[in-house]
């Protein structure tokens, strides 16, 4: 999508702090973090969100929880845990639409982030 903040960022259009970049997915720091570490792991392929995804994207689903298991263990959370956050439309909070999960850790988190 042409006017996609995140495709942007993936083909380098517009600069981010890349943590982590394989063959179907992109990881950065986000620029508004919510906790200590705060990485947003996007698809390369644009998809708007969950709702948009097909048969077809199993594998890549698959492909983005090993990556955030990857990014945690390479930034030093994977023992003491991290929360992964989904945002799915407007009334979610969703505010890019293209499917990305939020990597939040650093921090001991309550009940109220959810």
């Amino acid at each position: 999508m042409e006017d996609c903040l995140f495709c942007k960022i993936i083909k380098g259009e517009i600069p981010s702090n890349k943590v982590y970049e394989d063959e179907y997915v992109y990881a950065f720091k986000d620029i508004e973090p919510a906790a200590p570490v705060h990485v947003l792991v996007v698809p390369k392929k644009h998809i708007s969100c969950l709702n948009e995804i097909t048969k077809e994207d199993e594998l890549l689903i698959g492909k983005i929880h090993m990556a955030i298991k990857k990014i945690a263990k390479q930034l030093g959370i994977d023992e003491d845990g991290y929360r992964i956050i989904n945002n799915c439309g407007k009334d979610a909070g969703q505010t890019v639409m293209h499917l990305h999960f939020h990597i939040l850790a650093g921090i001991k988190m309550g009940e109220k982030l959810v």
